[in-house]
């Protein structure tokens, strides 16, 4: 076995020797390298900047394929050099180690998960001869190819197909784009779909590394929902977690990765590490030039309810009740339709029971289309024996009641709802406040424990606990359930609805009752 080159004996060795030396040498230090992505980030890229925040990141890549968590999440400010780091130099490393593993590299945009894929697939051209990793004969493709080792590259955006590629390492490089999209429910939802509809179905049961780099931007994004629903870490949950806020914040955020002190800021690429003042000159000017709201979630990472948010996680948990005993006065359902640039429709159920409080018994809100959600109440006011259905008709009053009453009819027909039932009684009603007005007496009515769930409601919860009054997207849950509050208790309603006036009914003649004008502008009656 031929050893490093030691000083003076290069003048007793012959040409191949010396070659087999030097080659030898090279292989050592190239697998000195392969310590940690951004030791092999630095020794190969003369451009990569070391920092000690992506030291620290690294040394947590290390733990990751070792096995100490399968689950990562970073949490930093935008442009740090997070992503470089782990979605770029991350997976090139681990196919230098694991040759055979497959790995997936997702984020919001196609452009993105094409460029982080382009960068892995250049790495492989440009360095992976050292460690014996080429790309296959033929298989060149910027977002999906393979390596001789017979493991692979496939780059794609949030939501595209992972279909028949088996994930070893998984790569989420932002899953949301910005505000607008995190906001979304919808598109939140979609975001926590394709994590358990797609992403988890390919993780393999030999090695299933997940590493998440995101800037946060709401409570419920994917991060928050993660940690809500996984736990961390070191609370007996599967997250290894580094939050790396620009200001540090140890009395808030617990101990620093970096282990700063208060106030102390976050290195950045561009900046010289030993530089405080230029480091706090710039997180100043990026807090200076921001919102206090995204201060908080995109450079502190920790997003905060707007202020005067109106219900917590806490309280919702509180006024869950699935055991207690109450007999029904009035039953109802309410629903607020889809419509008016949104596709879910909030359909509610309820009752108010002999103690005065509001039960809400049922969601079926859902993405659905007039005939949907209007034969979805119907179902549900039956299935209840609802009394009365609340409708909010800020898109129209009349398509309303016509299709709930075309859809209960239908029912009947169908057989889903017998003929002798009588239709409960349709009350179309018209929020005449904004959002936030009609929704803070409702928020109170929870906290002096006039409402309660009839057990756990994840999805109407999630909307009262994330909905931010400075929203742009119309919840459906919120609205409905606000609805059917005001409607079983008239007297938290103070103008925040108001009911439309029952039509006149026709005579048995079908006259028109009264002088007023009828069909074609013709006066009917004496």
């Amino acid at each position: 076995m031929s050893t490093p080159l030691a000083a003076g004996e290069l003048d007793h060795l012959d040409d191949a020797e010396v070659f087999r030396r030097l080659q030898a040498a090279k292989r050592a230090a190239a697998r000195d390298l392969l310590r940690d992505p951004a030791t092999l980030a630095r020794g190969l890229d003369p451009g990569y900047r070391m920092r000690p925040h992506l030291a620290v990141i690294s040394k947590a890549l290390v733990g990751l394929e070792r096995g100490d968590y399968d689950r990562l999440l970073v949490l930093t400010p935008a442009q740090v050099g997070k992503s470089t780091t782990v979605a770029e130099w991350a997976p090139f490393w681990w196919l230098c180690l694991h040759g055979e593993d497959r790995v997936a590299v997702t984020s919001y945009s196609d452009d993105l998960a094409l460029r982080r894929g382009k960068a892995i697939r250049r790495y492989i051209q440009e360095y992976g001869g050292e460690y014996d990793l080429s790309l296959l004969t033929g298989s060149e493709a910027a977002q999906d190819y393979d390596t001789n080792k017979g493991g692979g590259v496939r780059s794609v955006p949030l939501g595209g197909s992972l279909t028949g590629f088996p994930i070893n390492f998984l790569v989420l490089d932002d899953p949301h784009k910005d505000r607008a999209e995190a906001e979304s429910p919808k598109m939140r939802e979609r975001v926590h779909d394709w994590w358990s509809s797609a992403a988890l179905k390919r993780l393999q049961p030999d090695r299933n590394a997940v590493a998440c780099i995101m800037t946060r931007w709401h409570p419920d994004d994917f991060a928050g929902r993660r940690l809500e629903e996984d736990g961390r870490l070191e609370d007996g949950g599967r997250w290894k977690v580094i939050h790396l806020p620009a200001i540090a914040n140890p009395t808030k955020f617990g101990p620093d990765p970096l282990g700063r002190r208060d106030g102390d800021p976050l290195p950045h690429p561009k900046v010289p590490t030993r530089n405080r003042g230029a480091l706090l000159a710039w997180w100043r000017d990026v807090k200076n030039t921001s919102n206090v709201r995204d201060w908080h979630a995109l450079s502190q990472g920790d997003p905060q309810p707007a202020e005067g948010a109106l219900v917590t996680r806490a309280l919702l948990r509180s006024i869950r009740d699935g055991v207690t005993k109450v007999e029904p006065q009035k039953v109802a359902v309410s629903i607020d339709p889809s419509g008016g640039g949104r596709d879910t429709a909030g359909i509610i159920g309820g009752f108010l029971g002999a103690d005065n409080r509001v039960w809400i018994t049922h969601d079926r809100s859902a993405a659905m289309s007039s005939v949907e959600w209007s034969r979805t109440a119907a179902l549900l006011a039956h299935e209840t024996n609802a009394a009365v259905i609340y409708v909010e008709w800020n898109f129209g009053r009349d398509m309303c009641v016509l299709a709930i009453s075309t859809a209960w009819e239908a029912l009947q027909n169908e057989g889903r709802i017998p003929k002798a039932s009588l239709m409960p009684l349709i009350d179309p009603v018209h929020a005449k406040q904004g959002k936030l007005l009609r929704a803070e007496p409702i928020a109170q009515q929870m906290v002096e424990d006039r409402v309660r769930l009839r057990g756990m409601m994840t999805d109407l919860e999630n909307e009262w606990a994330t909905w931010m009054p400075t929203d742009a997207d119309s919840p459906g849950r919120i609205d409905a359930s606000c609805v059917l509050v005001y409607g079983l208790i008239p007297e938290a309603n103070q103008g925040a609805i108001i009911h439309a006036p029952k039509p006149q009914a026709p005579n048995p003649l079908g006259r028109h009752p009264g002088p007023g004008p009828g069909p074609y502008g013709r006066r009917i009656g004496r």
